[in-house]
């Protein structure tokens, strides 16, 4: 009997089932939270959340033990490193070395890499993460000192804040998130979502031309370039619309995080519909590829904006920095945000059969699952079990990307060996 071996992208998704599984059975446990163990579906919903690094909760996450918050936060590492990427990487700490079979699964999801190069990539994925948390962890120390924190209880929300921030898990052990919090904790928390949302593959370029004097690879330029416009663009936009309500600090902070992070330092029901609007495109937007954060990317975003101007422009190819970007990126692109954009939709439409209420805070709630991001106007809090199932499907998706579950459905890619003629629709 032929045994079945799943894609990458199909093991992706398996290892991310079974944790998501394990970490609904330990939130039913009688210990969890201060009023016993969580029921099935609520279970479901925060280990969804803490696996996906999303954010979005039924409850405080003040209202769980410290057993309960420490299996939330194992469960925020493991679901942003990926249990693949981790496995892999501590194998090949421990051997020296990885077998053909976990190099080829590792590049195939690392698309820009060689077979060569991914061992270095899984080898400072490892290095970077412990060591942007630890620097971060003893930044916010400081920072809650400064707070009026003493003791352990400073060491413990430093660490905590500092593992949810680069994860851009969003999950807090405040109840109002990060508002009131001093301006060296809001800017260690900035840094650190940042440093989380670059994507690994970006710092390992960076690394490589610092050590090497390489050029950097077109995907880093493209990554740095739309993180800065989207983070100081969306701070311009967002203080502007709230006619200086919202303080600069604020303005930068609620900008860097709505793109995947989900922390908050201002109260989002009394913002204005436009800064909604605006928080809702950061948010489909997202990270860049390799992050620990969701979103359609912002390489995507970037790519698909490019090939607007370029066909307004009259041109039939696309060109960034002197190269040509293949045909089949372009389609990728577009079919991603398509997905996404169908997700959505289908989404928010469901979640407005069972419940009537303004389709604005739905349409937020929904791209923020969607997105991985974890910001909320209380739709997560208050809703029913069918709404709840539909946010969970919509963190899953938006962290394994439906161009994977795609893949993984349809096995692999096929290319035809037949050439048809070409024939023209007429468009528009």
């Amino acid at each position: 009997m032929k045994k079945y071996h799943p894609s990458p992208q199909g093991y992706l998704i398996l290892t991310f089932l079974i944790l998501i599984g394990a970490g609904a059975g330990l939130f039913m446990l009688p210990f969890i939270t201060k009023n016993g163990g969580l029921n099935f579906v609520d279970a479901l919903f925060m280990s969804t959340s803490a696996v996906c690094v999303t954010g979005l909760s039924v409850m405080n996450t003040s209202d769980f033990t410290l057993s309960g918050q420490m299996i939330l936060l194992t469960l925020i590492q493991l679901g942003a490193l990926g249990i693949m990427t981790l496995s892999s990487s501590l194998l090949l700490f421990i051997t020296g070395d990885l077998d053909f079979g976990k190099r080829l699964m590792a590049s195939r999801l690392a698309e820009s890499y060689s077979l060569r190069e991914i061992e270095n990539v899984l080898f400072y994925i490892v290095i970077y993460t412990f060591a942007s948390e630890f620097i971060g962890a003893v930044l916010l120390w400081i920072g809650f000192l400064i707070d009026g924190y003493t003791g352990a209880h400073a060491v413990y929300l430093a660490v905590f804040h500092s593992v949810s921030a680069f994860c851009n898990a969003g999950f807090s052990t405040f109840d109002s998130s990060l508002t009131g919090s001093g301006g060296m904790i809001k800017a260690v928390i900035m840094l650190l979502i940042t440093a989380g949302g670059l994507g690994f593959y970006v710092v390992f370029d960076l690394v490589r031309k610092c050590r090497e004097k390489t050029r950097l690879r077109i995907h880093t330029k493209i990554v740095l370039g739309m993180s800065a416009f989207l983070s100081f663009g969306g701070a311009a936009m967002l203080y502007l619309t709230e006619h200086g309500r919202m303080g600069l600090l604020d303005s930068l902070f609620q900008s860097v995080t709505t793109r995947t992070a989900g922390f908050n330092t201002v109260d989002l029901s009394g913002l204005h519909s436009v800064s909604i609007m605006f928080m809702i495109i950061l948010m489909f937007i997202g990270a860049s590829p390799g992050s620990t954060g969701g979103g359609i990317k912002t390489t995507t975003a970037f790519l698909a904006a490019i090939s607007v101007r370029r066909a307004v422009e009259g041109e039939t190819g696309v060109r960034v920095f002197g190269r040509t970007i293949p045909p089949s990126n372009i389609l990728k692109a577009f079919t991603i945000i398509f997905l996404y954009s169908i997700v959505i939709c289908t989404a928010s439409a469901l979640i407005l059969i069972f419940r009537e209420t303004h389709f604005l805070a739905v349409l937020f709630e929904v791209v923020s699952a969607t997105g991985t991001v974890g910001l909320s106007m209380g739709i997560s809090a208050e809703a029913g079990t069918a709404e709840k199932l539909i946010l969970t499907a919509c963190m899953f998706i938006g962290r394994v990307g439906p161009s994977a579950i795609l893949i993984a459905m349809t096995g692999r890619k096929k290319e035809s060996k037949l050439a048809y003629p070409e024939e023209k629709l007429i468009l528009g």
